[in-house]
């Protein structure tokens, strides 16, 4: 009987690239991750060197992600990130599924308020925020949906953190603790006094630790389990009465928790 020997696969050739998708993800992601805030248009040649991909890679990749949707070009020519890439984040469960149970409670403590209103999820040691009301008589605040804060700074920040893991906390407490304003808290001795107060109370007040002129209130998100996924906020002029925000901030987090335990986003009562 003959035996069929397999035959052996070629070697690759000396300096070509890897095969393995692990890298070449790994490199199209450090592209995506080129854009900002303050640069969210760039050449090609200002991603290359923004993300330490070679230009000739970049140059390939770039025209991937672009026929794929990812970025796209503005018309000066300069690359942007593209709506594919928000059409397949729109699927992620704790933003927009979380959002859409949410807004409807957002929705009415902004308008009993007129204050903004927050959303946002804990993700590593920072928080995301994945949705953002203006009222009518808002404050400015620095923030934007998609953007990513320090956890010790905001009213958000504090509640996830207070219900975060203790590695998640420890490490958090090792700091740096970027300070925005005077009254921005960067000792772990009174950070960690106020997570107790967070936990006890059942609410955190963040008071003028991003700007001079804001404050901010806000409650947790639990999901069927009880479990924290989300806080709920209020940012409100400073001296604004926390003793009516405070019960007004809860009552919206319940809602919304009670919405992500009924798997739907059913609009309550506004809040008195």
């Amino acid at each position: 009987m003959a035996v069929t020997r397999p035959v052996p696969h070629p070697a690759p050739a000396a300096g070509a690239e890897r095969v393995s998708t692990g890298p070449v993800v790994a490199r199209a992601l450090r592209l995506l991750e080129a854009f900002s805030d303050e640069r969210p248009t760039l050449t090609l040649s200002e991603i290359s060197r923004r993300s330490g991909v070679p230009l000739s890679t970049a140059h390939r990749l770039i025209a991937e992600l672009e026929t794929w949707g990812a970025v796209e070009r503005d018309g000066a020519g300069r690359y942007q990130v593209g709506l594919r890439l928000w059409e397949v984040g729109a699927l992620a469960p704790r933003g927009p599924g979380l959002r859409e149970r949410a807004l409807p409670y957002l929705e009415d403590l902004c308008a009993v308020t007129r204050e903004n209103v927050q959303l946002a999820v804990r993700e590593d040691d920072e928080i995301v925020y994945v949705e953002r009301l203006a009222g009518t008589r808002a404050v400015g605040v620095h923030i934007r949906v998609g953007g990513r804060w320090a956890m010790t700074a905001t009213g958000v920040g504090l509640v996830l953190l207070a219900h975060a893991p203790p590695d998640v906390v420890e490490r958090v407490l090792e700091g740096p603790f970027p300070r925005h304003t005077p009254w921005t808290l960067t000792d772990p001795a009174r950070i960690r006094e106020t997570l107790a107060a967070v936990r006890t109370r059942g609410y955190a007040v963040s008071d003028r630790q991003i700007t001079s002129d804001a404050t901010s209130v806000a409650a947790p998100v639990r999901d069927a389990a009880g479990e924290v996924v989300a806080a709920l906020s209020v940012v409100a002029h400073h001296g604004s009465p926390v003793a009516v925000l405070a019960p007004l901030v809860r009552t919206s987090a319940g809602g919304v928790s009670h919405a992500l335990a009924a798997g739907r986003g059913r609009r309550p009562p506004p809040p008195r």
